[in-house]
Formats: C-alpha cells, sequence, structure tokens
C-alpha cells in the first residue's frame, strides 16, 4: 500500500492531467485496533482531543494532557501503514511559540505522526509560521473551537453574519499563508465553507461544514453509532455499533448461562 503523503492529499484537490479532483477521507482513531481496520481505506486518521469526550467520558476536550496524546498518537501509528496521521496539540500545549515548537517535536521524536494540528485562526498565524520553519507539517482548525468552548460559552456555529464569514474567511487565508498543509473547518456555515474552500490553495476538511469542503471527518465512535450521550446534526450514523455490542454481550452472557459457551471444540 502506497503510503499517504502531503502531496498525495494535495493532488486530490489538484490533480494533474485532467483528471477530476476527489474527496480526502478522514476519520479519528485513539487505538491501534481501530487504526489499524480503518488504514487500508481510509485517507487521514486523526488522533483527536475528542478522545476526551468519546473514550475517556468526560464532557469536554479541555482537560487531555500531552502525555495522553503521545500515548494515543502512539498506539494509532502502530496500527497503521497507509493513512496520514494527524496528532492534535491538547489544549495549554502551544500558548507561545517556543511552547509550541517544543510540544509538536515530541510528537515527531517520540511517535509517526505526519502532521499536527492546532486550533485558533489568525491569532495563531504566528505559531504555525515558526512551526513549520522547523520542519513541522501542520494542520489549522478553524470555525467552531472546542479547545475555546468555555471562553465563548459554548459551541457556536461561525459564519452566519456576514462579520462572522469575513472573519473565517481572513482566519483560512492567515492559516494558509502561515505555512498551514490542510485546514479543518469546523461548525462552519456551509456557504461560507464552500467559498472558503474555492479560495484556498491548500485541502479544506469539513466537519459540520457542508459538502463543498475538499474533504469529511467524523468522530468513529460517532460514525460507528457507538457513543450514545448525544447526536450531532452533522453526524451520520453507518452502523448501529452501540446497538450490536449491547446484543453480543446479552448473547455472550445467555451462551456461559446455559453452557453453551465454551463449547467442546473450544475446550482443550
Amino acid at each position: 500500500m502506497m503510503k499517504m503523503t502531503l502531496g498525495c492529499l494535495r493532488r486530490k484537490k489538484h490533480p494533474k492531467d485532467g483528471v477530476k479532483p476527489s474527496k480526502i477521507s478522514a476519520i479519528t482513531a485513539y487505538d491501534s485496533l481501530f487504526a489499524a481496520l480503518f488504514d487500508p481505506y481510509i485517507d487521514l486518521i486523526l488522533v483527536g482531543d475528542s478522545l476526551n469526550m468519546s473514550f475517556n467520558g468526560r464532557l469536554d476536550t479541555l482537560s487531555a494532557s500531552m502525555q495522553e496524546m503521545l500515548y494515543h498518537t502512539k498506539a494509532v501509528c502502530r496500527g497503521v501503514q497507509r493513512a496520514f496521521v494527524v496528532a492534535d496539540m491538547p489544549y495549554g500545549s502551544y500558548t507561545n511559540e517556543k511552547q509550541a515548537l517544543k510540544n509538536a517535536l515530541k510528537f515527531y521524536q517520540h511517535t509517526r505522526a505526519d502532521a499536527i494540528k492546532l486550533e485558533g485562526g489568525a491569532e495563531r498565524a504566528h505559531i504555525i509560521k515558526t512551526l513549520v520553519g522547523e520542519g513541522v507539517a501542520v494542520v489549522g482548525h478553524i470555525g467552531l473551537l472546542p479547545q475555546s468552548v468555555r471562553g465563548v460559552g459554548g459551541y457556536k456555529i461561525t459564519g452566519k453574519t456576514p462579520e462572522s464569514a469575513q472573519q473565517v474567511l481572513e482566519d483560512a487565508l492567515s492559516v494558509q499563508e502561515a505555512g498551514a498543509s490542510l485546514v479543518v473547518l469546523e461548525g462552519v456555515v456551509a456557504h461560507v465553507a464552500t467559498e472558503i474552500t474555492t479560495q484556498l490553495d491548500i485541502p479544506t476538511i469539513g466537519i459540520g461544514s457542508g459538502a463543498g469542503c475538499d474533504g469529511q471527518i467524523l468522530v468513529f465512535s460517532d460514525m460507528l453509532g457507538l457513543f450514545k450521550a448525544f447526536k450531532p446534526k452533522f453526524v451520520r450514523s453507518y452502523l448501529e455499533g452501540a446497538t450490536l455490542v449491547e446484543e453480543a454481550v446479552q448473547r455472550y452472557i445467555q451462551d456461559i448461562q446455559t453452557g453453551h459457551f465454551p463449547s467442546e471444540q473450544e475446550s482443550y
């Protein structure tokens, strides 16, 4: 299997020889098991700080630590041969250029991550520029910023007003100019996200931002229907995972109780 690179992802938006552009498929993963299942098919795997909610049962992403993100990134990389792996920089790990570079380099030194992702637009451009200048591939993240949820008073969709739409566009252009290789557009009104995608040279990855982006990403436990606490509007579940797991556990218990498990063939 050919390893996905930044060049491969870019060619999906800018193909050569008259080939039509194709969409980038992306998903989160937090361990080697699911990463290996996704790897033959998916273009990009994000080790997202969303693991703090869907994996660790916390209310938001803010308490995810560098130690946790490094641990899960190592695990994901062990399961991946083909996909492009992006690691989230956790909240508080890039408050200034020096700290950001120190922590970003940890991902490169201790894992096989291909890039790191950080949240913020124009106000983070100087940090992105510093990281790129030291050879770190950066994925931007603008629009709805989960790490800023307490500061802005909740999960707020962006681009609803002309002023908000202009700000998101300026953020996107700033992130690109600073040297980001891709940018995630989260919770951006669809027509605004489409316009941003048209104006940017780098690929956009949408989540809750409509079909006009260059690619799409979902949290894997949402996509597989495993997370039951709530379901955002933008999520489409492709499997009733929670129900299937519950039914399997019930059958397992029943087979234990009735003596049907283990059978003679399953015993030494």
